[in-house]
């Protein structure tokens, strides 16, 4: 099964970028759907970005479109999320998760610890 470290939280103002990294162990990043949860304080957590291991194109989350870019380097074995235009919303733990379903909607087995971000106004 693959292991998951996150990387790349930190504290940003508003408007900023951060880029998130997700390095994968065990199991080649490209065998599964993996994605990018956000939990803010108070909340659930969502998803929010999600890169397929099937088929073509991203699945973001609305409020992160045009803002959010995944990708996933196969060499490295990572899986990266780029955040532009950062919001105070954005705040909260990310994490890397990963599944082998054939949706990336569907639950996720793999879970890394998180990483904080925090974005000030």
């Amino acid at each position: 099964q693959v292991q998951l470290v996150e990387s790349g939280g930190g504290l940003v103002q508003a408007g900023g970028s951060l880029r998130l990294s997700c390095a994968a162990s065990g199991r080649t990043v490209s065998t599964y759907n993996t994605g990018w949860f956000r939990q803010a304080p108070g909340k659930e957590r969502e998803l929010v970005a999600a890169i397929r291991r099937f088929g073509v194109g991203p699945y973001y989350a609305d409020s992160v479109k045009g803002r959010f870019t995944i990708s996933r380097d196969a060499a490295k074995n990572t899986v990266s999320l780029q955040m532009n235009s950062l919001k105070p919303e954005d705040t909260g733990v990310y994490y890397c998760a990963a599944n082998t379903q054939f949706s990336v909607m569907a639950p996720y087995s793999y879970w890394g610890k998180g990483t904080q971000v925090t974005v000030s106004s």
